[in-house]
């Protein structure tokens, strides 16, 4: 098997010997030191995913993702996705639309807040990277809240739970009515 393997390293003239229990051992840790990268990837990520509504006037909705204890109170906020492009920041007297995020974070941030800030979204699945993103939480459960709103449309929250620090794999995931068709919480416990 492993003479059928092209080598990765220099060829050798004729009259040289090449080390072949070297170019053996190179062919099988580029594959298993690929496959142990792979396997020890953690994937801690948020899916946001907005639907494809069929109005005559659509406007991407802004939306808001944060983590909140049991009683509600915001601990970090993931995501703001507004209307940055606006001349004068225009765009932000809307994220007041977003209603209960306003209440608990918005109304107290000063915007653009770094690293969590960006612009809207089309209808689609969007991915929020959350490796590190709870590192400073304090152990307990929580809930991660995403919120929508969208201009001439409606407004729609769901949740998701989640224990700090995970032990164990979570996959979860809340199905929305009309602004948000759902939201997925995978994490894996750190290594």
């Amino acid at each position: 098997m492993l003479e059928d393997t092209p080598c990765l390293l220099p060829r050798y003239g004729e009259n040289s010997r090449p080390n072949t229990l070297l170019n053996k051992l190179y062919r099988l840790a580029l594959p298993l030191g690929l496959l142990g990268v792979a396997m020890t990837a953690q994937a801690d990520e948020l899916e946001i995913t907005l639907p494809n509504l069929n109005v005559a006037e659509y406007h991407a909705p802004y939306v808001a993702a944060w983590l909140a204890d049991e009683r509600g109170k915001r601990v970090v906020d993931i995501a703001v996705w507004y209307d940055t492009d606006m001349a004068n920041n225009e765009g932000e007297k809307w994220l007041k639309d977003l209603r209960m995020w306003w209440r608990r974070s918005g109304r107290s941030a000063s915007m653009p807040i770094d690293g969590v800030s960006g612009a809207t979204r089309r209808p689609g699945t969007s991915t929020i990277a959350l490796d590190g993103r709870f590192d400073d939480v304090a152990a307990g459960d929580y809930f991660i809240w995403v919120e929508a709103a969208r201009e001439l449309g409606g407004r729609e929250t769901l949740k998701v739970p989640v224990s700090l620090p995970v032990k164990q794999t979570v996959n979860t995931r809340a199905e929305g009515q009309h602004e948000l068709s759902s939201i997925t919480l995978h994490m894996e416990p750190a290594q």
